[in-house]
């Protein structure tokens, strides 16, 4: 029996400014998308029926129950095709959960893109099916470098070949934050549109702090190291990253973190 595999690539926003909330509730943002090389680990096998196993570091306390993004996501696929084919999953977690990193998102765009193989189905039926599982899943599902407008989820691809290889880590405190409760305490104030993301900013860092007082503690550390060119939060947080001259740096920079902090040494894609 065949058993795909396919990685949910750690997303990064590279910037995210948030201009207004909409009548829906949700937010208007304007975003730049970057995946990282690395993430969860999925695969799946063909089945009478929908089931899911989860391993890894971060397994403890992920439901496999039908709430789970990569259900839903298996579920609104098939009903999309109208078959009645099954599939076992199987994930490896391997980043942080409620991280502002893509968790879920990119897991449940990973396990479209496995179906699609498995079933043999057109990519269009994924991306008709992707926006109403979650905002970040259609930048999950093509993980590609874009520009993320609307509630993020109205894609335009970017080309920005200098960013391919970068060196880039990864920092988690540890402590897990509410996506919800981060916008919630938006200031409301619209600081200006997103033109160049290497000037831009995240507008969600400084509620995000108000909760984990310690994403300032790593935004401090990355910007102190050496080679570090940019360091922020991504998404709703907790993790932050920086961009790095060299792996080198980027290796030093992982050394030097307390051991209480989670962290990923990879590349951008």
């Amino acid at each position: 029996m065949s058993v795909f595999h396919e990685q949910a690539y750690a997303k990064l926003n590279l910037a995210l400014h948030v201009r207004e909330r909409l009548p829906d509730g949700r937010h208007a943002l304007e975003t730049i998308f970057a995946f990282c090389e690395d993430g969860d680990e999925l695969t799946v096998q063909s089945a009478d029926a929908f089931s899911l196993k989860i391993l890894g570091p971060f397994a403890a306390g992920l439901t496999t129950g039908e709430d789970n993004l990569i259900l839903v996501a298996a579920r609104a696929l098939q009903d999309k095709w109208g078959g009645r084919a099954g599939a076992a999953f199987r994930l490896d977690k391997r980043l942080p959960v409620a991280a502002g990193i893509g968790g879920g998102s990119a897991d449940a765009a990973a396990a479209l893109r496995l179906l699609t193989q498995l079933w043999t189905l057109p990519p269009s039926l994924a991306a008709a099916v992707a926006p109403a599982i979650g905002a970040d899943v259609p930048a999950c599902l093509v993980s590609q470098t874009s520009l993320g407008e609307g509630a993020g989820d109205e894609l335009t691809a970017l080309d920005l070949p200098d960013l391919a290889g970068t060196p880039v880590l990864l920092v988690h405190p540890g402590i897990a934050l509410s996506t919800g409760d981060v916008f919630n305490r938006w200031a409301g104030i619209d600081e200006g549109p997103l033109e160049d993301w290497r000037d831009g900013r995240n507008d969600l860092e400084a509620p995000a702090i108000m909760l984990v007082p310690q994403i300032a503690d790593v935004l401090a550390f990355l910007k102190g190291r050496a080679g570090a060119t940019i360091a922020r939060m991504s998404g709703s947080g907790a993790t932050c990253f920086g961009l790095f001259e060299t792996a080198e740096q980027r290796d030093a920079a992982a050394r030097a973190c307390p051991p209480h902090w989670w962290k990923m040494a990879t590349g951008l894609r």
